[in-house]
């Protein structure tokens, strides 16, 4: 097994290049439809990867859905693409979902009931996770997940002792505050977040300075996406701004899973064991790939849709050099 994803589990309900919010009382028609996708970091990382290479059954997904039609779409779906799940049914709270609404030119808009993830059994998961011997465990998005977000530093811990790479993404927390996953980052590999939710734990949006908090925390490499303005990663050893692509949007959604599959997706492709063996230059070709893979998935509706290989090759053909080129780099 290469990748082990956990966390939460979506059925997105998707108006994209809407012209606008309706009012109370009006009503708008959705120019490109409304449609339902997976979504859920888990279900879109491991969908990407496959789509980038990998066997789905290399790839398992372990997330807490309802006994409904929305739990079944998610299970048939991720089967559909080969990919191993574990899932923790519940019979008495629904699967989680999003209505997302995407005003042309505007950022999504979530409106999310998260529903059974909230239930993932935190016995369930340590027993799944510990069998499954990855070599990469990642934990998206972590915030959603009721008593496994407690159990977290555990679990990584564990992970850490068996020799994997541990790869955590962040969403904004239900029912507790953002602190609680401050305990996690010294068992973390790689962290992934945006800038506002970088700021909510440590408490500054500079990015230098945030990126400096979580590495004193334990973090071995930090990396915040800041949307169309590109990202910013650090490790102990070196930091990159970097820009990025440039692609017609029509749903932004899935975009940071799709870079973080991205990321993944070459750790395994160079084998790469520890993180703090990685290069500036390795790291700079990894992170405009994955830039890539990000920038894919907002040229369609849903989470996974947009992202396609040739797609992804020819953005980096075109455009990777040039973003490489105007990356500002540091080496400490």
């Amino acid at each position: 097994m290469k990748v082990t994803a956990v966390g939460i589990l979506v059925a997105d309900i998707i108006a994209a290049e809407l012209p606008k919010v309706a009012s109370p009382g009006e009503v708008i028609f959705a120019p490109r439809g409304i449609k339902t996708r997976i979504g859920g970091h888990p279900a879109n990382v491991s969908i990407d990867l496959v789509k980038l290479g990998l066997r789905g059954d290399d790839i398992a997904v372990i997330g807490a859905v309802g006994d409904d039609t929305y739990g079944r779409f998610i299970e048939e779906t991720l089967a559909g693409y080969g990919i191993k799940t574990f899932l923790y049914k519940v019979s008495d709270v629904g699967t989680s979902k999003n209505l997302i609404l995407v005003v042309k030119g505007e950022d999504r808009r979530f409106h999310v009931d998260v529903g059974a993830n909230v239930r993932l059994d935190p016995i369930f998961v340590e027993e799944k996770i510990s069998k499954l011997e990855s070599d990469i465990l990642y934990i998206g998005a972590t915030g959603w997940l009721g008593n496994v977000d407690l159990k977290l530093p555990y679990f990584l811990k564990d992970a850490k002792e068996r020799g994997q790479l541990t790869f955590v993404d962040i969403i904004a927390p239900y029912g507790k505050e953002w602190s609680y996953i401050i305990p996690s980052l010294a068992y973390t590999d790689i962290f992934h977040c945006n800038l506002v939710e970088a700021s909510n734990i440590v408490g500054t949006n500079d990015l230098s300075s945030a990126t400096k908090a979580f590495l004193d925390k334990g973090v071995k490499l930090v990396i915040i996406t800041l949307g169309e303005e590109g990202l910013y990663a650090r490790s102990k050893k070196w930091s990159i701004r970097m820009g990025a692509f440039k692609v017609n949007v029509i749903d932004p959604t899935g975009a940071g899973d799709a870079f973080c599959a991205g990321v993944i997706y070459e750790l395994v492709r160079r084998r790469i064991e520890d993180i703090e063996d990685l290069g500036l230059d390795e790291a700079l070709d990894i992170l405009t790939y994955a830039s890539a893979v990000g920038a894919s998935a907002t040229t369609k509706e849903g989470t996974t849709e947009g992202v396609e290989r040739s797609f992804i090759d020819k953005l980096v053909e075109e455009q990777g050099d040039l973003l490489k080129k105007e990356a500002k780099t540091q080496v400490f």
